[in-house]
């Protein structure tokens, strides 16, 4: 298992974690099953955003005698009311919620404290207002939080919420078919087909500057539907009208800025194998590049998709990463110093191309990347 660092939490976080929508299987015994193969296979991050007493029960119970092994993110604002799941903003019910979530799961603390599922900027202002956002402050300050993230599919909220600096961990709906969509507040406009109808060109803008804003402040994010709910797994679902892979869908949400880890949903121990054999997949099962460039209804033309295709080069630039430094430099006002030094530390910079052109040649989406390196000394002068 690989491990990356969750933004600037100090947490390091498996790459490949586990969502909770599988655990409630075969009678809530799936949980503990699910828990026994992640610490197996090195999987040490889990998400939970069901309120269900009982979900959490087995988990607390599934979690006796190592819960330091696992890092744990839970969800404020998710309460169980009326024998059913409400996402609630109501302070005196947020709060009782937590305080029973920490006794069921049988733990005095949660590593990451996640405000649950907020995708209209309105119920963000509600969050900062009504004092839910100070309430898991006051959990962080007395360590019963440790981080507080929010989860959100909308990429303005979840841009407002990153720039203000009050969250440490965003919860972001990461794939190939959704970062194609601008922003709503209706979640299931990711999932309309009307929105696919037409041909759907580049990734959105408000998305990719999210990711690389979440990248220069470092904000961690934990990836959730990296598999559309399935359906990208499937032709006939598919808003692309083609189907991708596990590994594929894992290596794409990977490779985004400021990604840590992909929460794969598991309904069975089987499918979390599925997902945690993308650690030993080769480099052509994980190749996404040459799917998307063939998708029938979907162009990414002159969008660099980080998938080193364009490699090898003859004067051994990291032209992946010197392009991924030129996006987030060109996304600030000011060069971030960490986004400079990091490229500065880059064995080869983007002053050595020789302007040959072979990498081009190679791209599946006819990114100029000559120019791209001519910017990149511009700006970083090396």
């Amino acid at each position: 298992m690989n491990y990356r660092e969750l933004g600037a939490t100090g947490l390091n976080v498996s790459e490949i974690a586990l969502g909770c929508e599988g655990m409630t299987e075969e009678n809530y015994s799936m949980c503990g099953k699910l828990l026994d193969f992640a610490e197996e296979a090195g999987v040490n991050y889990f998400d939970l955003y069901a309120s269900d007493p009982q979900l959490r029960s087995a988990i607390g119970n599934a979690l006796k005698g190592r819960r330091e092994k696992f890092i744990v993110q839970s969800h404020l604002c998710s309460v169980w009311k009326n024998e059913q799941y409400l996402r609630t903003r109501n302070l005196a019910e947020v709060k009782e919620g937590f305080n029973e979530m920490l006794t069921l799961l049988q733990t005095d603390y949660i590593d990451v404290g996640m405000i649950h599922y907020c995708d209209a900027l309105s119920d963000w202002d509600t969050i900062i207002n009504n004092g839910i956002l100070d309430y898991a402050r006051e959990l962080k300050a007395s360590g019963k939080i440790h981080h507080i993230g929010l989860s959100s599919h909308n990429p303005q909220v979840a841009l407002k919420a990153v720039e203000s600096n009050s969250i440490e961990v965003l919860m972001f709906s990461v794939n190939p078919c959704y970062d194609l969509q601008p922003a709503s507040e209706d979640v299931e406009d990711l999932w309309a087909d009307e929105h696919y109808a037409g041909h759907l060109t580049n990734m959105n803008p408000e998305r990719q500057k999210l990711y690389e804003t979440c990248q220069r402040l470092g904000v961690g994010i934990t990836v959730m539907k990296c598999f559309g709910g399935g359906d990208l797994l499937s032709a006939e679902m598919s808003p692309a009208s083609a189907a991708l892979t596990v590994n594929q869908c894992i290596a794409y949400a990977l490779s985004r800025p400021a990604v840590s880890c992909v929460l794969a949903g598991a309904h069975s121990v089987e499918q979390l194998k599925e997902s945690v054999a993308y650690e030993n997949a080769s480099e052509s099962e994980r190749d996404y590049a040459v799917a998307l460039s063939s998708f029938p209804k979907i162009s990414w033309k002159g969008h660099c998709m980080y998938c080193s295709h364009c490699q090898p080069c003859p004067v051994k630039i990291d032209i992946a990463s010197v392009t991924k430094f030129l996006n987030l430099a060109q996304s600030a006002k000011n060069i971030p110093e960490t986004v400079r030094e990091h490229y500065r530390l880059l064995e080869h910079h983007a002053g050595e191309c020789v302007q040959c052109g072979a990498c081009e040649k190679r791209c599946p989406f006819d990114v100029s990347i000559r120019e791209n390196m001519r910017e990149a000394k511009r700006i970083f002068g090396l």
